[in-house]
């Protein structure tokens, strides 16, 4: 590759010049002269190192983005929205996975920061784990100390702005369905349970049960990965320990998709036996058969208002903005009452 002093001494400058044409410096020079210098640039096809200029403009213009897996649905349409913004910023993001693997997400921020990163926005859930927690918020709390922006989308015991997505009220929509429409035998296809989405959702399932005079016991509830693989486990477990279930409430749209998977291998009709209702309302939960009940989060609004927030000044007193998003319930063709009430 062609160095800067290539490009120098093709078009007869001092490499000192030919750094200051070609990022862009106010000090003036001659037509000539940039004309040569851009000249040698596209002969020798010269790329600047965007590290080095990183350094010497001491401007940061990457975002690093922690996800938990973005070929996961969920997040790859969070991604959607957060490269939207970044683009029209002129940022450049990094997408880090850490397949839900609490060190990794440790290890991002340090190189996050290490590398001079704008930014840092976490788009997975947050964990019950108090030393995880403690120890993320320290590291944070030091990047922030240097500069650096944070943003959050979910709930999370951090510092910096945050994206809330209604996870309780959403997972009291799907049991107020359920309930409503005349279900009493629920079983739910849950996410991992050291994960605060997880526990929110939950919390929202339960609340509308004792509102309607049930009770969601530790028996109808089965944890598994969020994913679809997740879902048809978590399903078929469920469907061997409570054979009278009339409705499965899944946790997110890969695991109601999963379940809908297991339940047509068993040869069970949806919603005729069982009705499936999920949650996120990815794009293919239209398009699956049956069309997926589910509740409906903005995921791609969600990501650009985290990167919004991430990228703009610092406010008076370093006073984080929270955003809470609303869900609402999308009916369609898996869910129906229970076949004794028809």
């Amino acid at each position: 590759m062609a160095t800067l002093a290539d490009v120098a001494r093709r078009a007869g400058v001092s490499p000192a010049t030919a750094s200051r044409i070609i990022n862009g410096s106010p000090k003036p020079v001659t037509d000539a002269l940039r004309e040569r210098v851009l000249a040698a640039v596209e002969e020798l096809q010269y790329v600047p190192n965007a590290h080095a200029q990183q350094l010497a403009r001491n401007h940061r213009s990457a975002v690093g983005v922690i996800v938990h897996d973005v070929s996961d649905p969920y997040f790859a349409e969070i991604t959607r929205g957060l490269q939207r913004v970044a683009t029209e910023h002129g940022r450049l993001v990094i997408i880090c996975n850490t397949y839900r693997d609490p060190d990794k997400e440790l290890e991002y921020v340090e190189l996050l920061r290490a590398n001079q990163a704008a930014a840092i926005i976490l788009a997975g859930s947050g964990y019950h784990d108090e030393q995880f927690t403690n120890t993320l918020d320290a590291k944070l709390r030091v990047y922030q100390s240097t500069g650096g922006h944070v943003a959050v989308i979910g709930r999370h015991e951090h510092s910096g702005h945050a994206v809330i997505p209604a996870n309780e009220a959403g997972g009291h929509l799907v049991g107020a369905e359920l309930y409503g429409l005349g279900h009493t035998r629920i079983g739910v296809v849950a996410g991992p349970r050291h994960l605060t989405t997880t526990t929110d959702r939950l919390a929202g399932l339960r609340r509308a049960a004792r509102e309607h005079g049930h009770k969601l016991t530790p028996r109808q509830i089965v944890y598994a990965d969020f994913d679809r693989s997740g879902g048809a486990t978590a399903t078929a477990t469920l469907l061997d320990t409570h054979p009278g279930v009339t409705a499965i409430a899944a946790l997110n749209d890969s695991m109601a998709i999963g379940a809908l998977a297991l339940l047509r291998s068993r040869g069970i009709d949806v919603p005729g036996q069982i009705s499936v209702v999920g949650f996120d309302d990815m794009p293919i939960a239209q398009d699956v058969t049956p069309a997926l009940t589910t509740i409906r989060l903005p995921l791609a609004d969600m990501g650009a208002r985290a990167m919004t927030l991430a990228l703009q000044p610092p406010e008076p007193l370093n006073t984080p903005q929270i955003e809470h998003v609303a869900a609402e319930l999308v009916r369609r063709e898996s869910s129906g009452p229970p076949s004794d009430a028809r």
